[in-house]
């Protein structure tokens, strides 16, 4: 029997004269690859095939640009509705990667960008993996954060390559490993320039040489002996992240590493525990809402910004133009102040530093980022995007002032986060070009950022920054223009009723530690230290309907204690983290009472026309607060 004979759709092969099969995983009918139920049919018929003949050697390449497996087919899994149904899912890729695992033939995965769940599943299940060295190179496992587990081999194979304590961070988390970071684990075997890609994979998988496991710490920290006090840090730590339990997934993993041997097949009700659980579904729902806005940033050119122009290097500002620069644009920096331009330039070289290995690279990042204090870049850019302060006149004159340097085709962006688009473009010649682009604070960490539009913005100039946002790495959030636009919007009365607690009497850490238990990521109170009480107030004055300022943030600014900023607010900050007491016992009904405002102000800006329909009101609130993603968010709050 031919390999042509087999009828396949998703692999093709080829053998070259050294004997080794190529085999090419290009999914049909799709940008990326998945592993479908179909998919995972022709492998197993692939295996079959060569057990009858079998290759020197097997290497598994992606025909897709993309990258290498973006894991299972989500689809498929949303469709299972009870543990019966989840098993089989289960059995049918433990199954086959374990086939893959005995062959006798040498194997090796080829991996040349993402290589994620499933995809490094199956990477695991061959002999080598090697790695190509390019920044969308990534491997991980992130089923945790769809509320499931790895359970095609992952829990097994992880930990046997880069040690327990490294494959549990993975698991646990759903963090990635970049190309030399894989390698320097023991991941990969190698990590590789692209133009040597094909040629190592030839040589090392003909090389026999052993595999590797983990060595060192890593491979003593493995011991079976240790697996319970790992197991005792691991529950420990999760118990501090989700005291309430609101995500089992995680738990899951940890009782199946620890007592199954990695094989979820071991434990059904586990299985069961998990399919059954609201928290699966909703993170299901989460990701499909995080695949939306990305829709948006590919809908337009995002090749079409290559030059960015910020005027203003506060905070903001600054922080805007080094993640531009970090994302690959050439970027100018303008303010009167040099010092401030200074200052913004130091914290952009010690964001990559962070960032970016190695050192030289960084400086490579770092010389895209152009200091100029008299805007000349203006003239040249493709996108300007204005974070001075939130005074309006302030921002009519700046605009009045460059409108007529922009060059054909440029966006005026504004990263306003409370004055109105009509009110800021109405002395300018061309406002369709004018646009909010509203990052949240820090920009480095928030990943959603509302791309705003008033009544005379062009859809195409819309368009044109979610596909720049898009660019940039960020999830675009379609908003209409209108006071707070979202994520302020329903901030405002969630922090507003927060210091009325305090007024009542409840302390901050009593407040805090019960919506953090709830889900949330920070406490409103810590929230509001970090924003500013002075921004907290100016924010309520114009999105909580001049409601009066609660007498607690009164008496702080009294005395100028405005946060973090000033080191003392509603708590004394030290090396930028809060000094807090014990929290109290809460109050029955406190974190129900704390969202009933957020919950309520989301309905009225989605009634308002704000965001388009309510998933994208929940995704918004997800991604721009942090509200708790096992809810599914605020709009379906009540039936959770």
């Amino acid at each position: 029997m031919t390999f042509e004979s087999l009828g396949l759709r998703h692999f093709h092969c080829a053998t070259d004269p050294q004997g080794i099969a190529w085999l090419t995983f290009d999914c049909a009918d799709s940008a990326v690859n998945r592993l479908s139920g179909d998919a995972l049919a022709e492998l197993n018929r692939v295996l079959d095939h060569f057990q009858s003949a079998p290759p020197a050697a097997m290497v598994i390449r992606s025909g897709k640009a993309a990258g290498f497996i973006a894991g299972a087919d989500i689809d498929e899994f949303s469709q299972l509705n009870d543990a019966a149904t989840a098993s089989l899912f289960v059995e049918r890729g433990w199954t086959a990667f374990n086939r893959l695992a005995a062959v006798s033939w040498p194997t090796l995965a080829l991996i040349q960008g993402h290589c994620m769940g499933g995809g490094l599943e199956l990477a695991l299940a061959c002999r080598y993996r090697i790695v190509v060295d390019q920044p969308d190179t990534r491997l991980s496992l992130p089923e945790v954060m769809l509320g499931i587990f790895p359970g095609w081999g992952g829990m097994l194979r992880l930990p046997r390559r880069v040690g327990a304590p490294l494959a549990l961070d993975m698991m646990l988390t759903g963090r990635a490993l970049d190309a030399r970071r894989a390698a320097a684990a023991g991941l990969a075997d190698l990590c590789v320039p692209p133009r040597l890609a094909e040629r190592s994979a030839a040589c090392h998988v003909l090389s026999n040489q052993p595999v590797r496991g983990p060595r060192g710490k890593d491979a003593w920290l493995s011991h079976a002996v240790l697996r319970p006090l790992l197991l005792r840090q691991a529950r420990k730590t999760l118990e501090k992240r989700d005291p309430r339990s609101h995500y089992p997934a995680p738990r899951a993993i940890l009782e199946i590493w620890a007592h199954h041997g990695g094989n979820a097949l071991a434990a059904p009700g586990l299985i069961d525990t998990i399919i059954r659980s609201g928290t699966a579904r909703n993170l299901l729902r989460v990701f499909r809402m995080q695949e939306r806005l990305k829709s948006f940033g590919k809908a337009g050119d995002q090749q079409a910004m290559r030059h960015v122009h910020v005027v203003g290097a506060g905070v903001m500002g600054g922080d805007i133009a080094a993640w531009c620069a970090l994302k690959g644009l050439t970027v100018t920096l303008q303010d009167t102040d040099r010092a401030r331009i200074a200052q913004a330039i130091g914290r952009a070289q010690a964001l990559y530093a962070r960032k970016i290995r190695p050192a030289r690279e960084a400086r490579l990042t770092a010389d895209r980022l152009i200091p100029d204090p008299d805007g000349q870049g203006v003239a040249r850019a493709d996108l300007i995007i204005e974070a001075i302060s939130e005074n309006l006149e302030a921002k009519r004159g700046l605009y009045a002032a460059l409108e007529p340097r922009l060059k054909d085709g440029a966006l005026l962006a504004t990263n306003t986060s409370s004055l109105s688009l009509q009110d800021l473009g109405r002395d300018l010649a061309h406002p369709g070009r004018l646009v909010g682009i509203h990052f949240f604070n820090p920009v480095a960490r928030m990943p959603l950022v509302e791309v705003v539009a008033a009544e005379a913005t062009d859809p195409r100039a819309q368009a044109t920054a979610c596909a720049f946002v898009g660019r940039i790495g960020k999830l675009p959030l379609p908003v209409k223009s209108v006071p707070g636009f979202l994520v302020n919007a329903v901030l405002a009365p969630y922090m507003l009723e927060a210091m009325r607690c305090v007024d009542e009497g409840l302390r901050p850490e009593t407040i805090d530690a019960e919506m953090k238990a709830f889900g949330m990521p920070m406490g409103p109170i810590e929230l509001i230290d970090t924003v500013g009480l002075d921004i907290a107030r100016d924010a309520g004055a114009q999105l909580t309907g001049g409601a009066e300022p609660p007498a607690c943030l009164a008496r702080h600014l009294d005395r100028n204690e405005l946060g973090r900023k000033s080191g003392q607010g509603f708590y004394r900050w030290r090396e930028g983290k809060p000094v807090r007491a014990e929290a109290g016992a809460a109050p029955a009904g406190l974190a129900s009472r704390l969202l009933q405002p957020l919950i309520d102000a989301t309905r009225r800006q989605l009634a308002a026309g704000v965001v388009a329909d309510s998933e994208l009101a929940n995704a918004g609130v997800i991604f721009g607060t942090g509200y708790a993603p096992y809810t599914g968010g605020p709009m379906t709050f009540d039936d959770d």
